[in-house]
């Protein structure tokens, strides 16, 4: 491939895979009785509904053009209503955590073809050694990057349901400095996003990360 190809099709992985994240997100709050995703219509493949333009290709564009370690980005957040919820203790956790255990699952599934698809296919076609693993590291990078508990990211949501409530400074802080603490992790945390990637798509591929 290209470096012009990879680059191209490293932005439709992403978008999609960012958008099986959203539609994770809005699945579960239906599933758990809040309706609000499906009524915006946002229960939807079609990434014209979920694209965010900066999120979604302006952002993931810099970054592989600047040779950043890391390819992130993300979609509109699909609108959600915790008050629907049938599980009320819970509720929240399960959406929050739905967006990057898709992004697991997908890195999983494509990984295992990965480890075992025919090494003589790999040799014949390179391209698919270079496609399968920039859908998995993608999906790997998604997931750690909605992970980390900070706002407005899915950690957040998931960290925010767990504190007692003799923490709320502790909430108020991230919320109010959350921006800053996510761009300087941005800026200076993705050598150790890197390595977190490269042992997981180790322990999925059993190939090592070469790029």
């Amino acid at each position: 491939m290209t470096e012009a190809v990879i680059t191209i099709f490293s932005l439709v992985v992403l978008v999609f895979s960012v958008i099986i994240h959203e539609l994770s997100h809005g699945y579960v709050a239906y599933s758990l009785g809040d309706p609000t995703a499906k009524y915006a219509g946002r229960l939807t493949l079609n990434p014209l509904k979920h694209i965010d333009i900066f999120g979604s290709i302006i952002l993931p564009t810099l970054l592989f053009i600047t040779g950043s370690p890391v390819l992130f980005g993300w979609a509109k957040p699909v609108p959600v209503n915790p008050y629907n919820f049938k599980d009320q203790k819970y509720g929240e956790i399960k959406v929050s955590f739905a967006g990057p255990a898709s992004n697991f699952l997908v890195a999983i599934v494509f990984g295992l073809i990965f480890r075992f698809i025919p090494q003589s296919l790999l040799l014949v076609n390179p391209g698919i050694q270079i496609a399968l693993t920039y859908i998995v590291v993608i999906n790997i990078w998604l997931a750690i990057f909605n992970l980390i508990p900070i706002p407005p990211l899915d950690g957040s949501w998931i960290l925010f349901s767990l504190l007692p409530a003799g923490l709320e400074g502790f909430k108020n802080f991230l919320q109010q400095y959350g921006t800053v603490i996510l761009i300087l992790l941005i800026l200076f945390a993705q050598s150790l996003w890197f390595v977190i990637t490269s042992a997981l798509f180790y322990l999925i591929t059993g190939h090592l990360l070469t790029f």
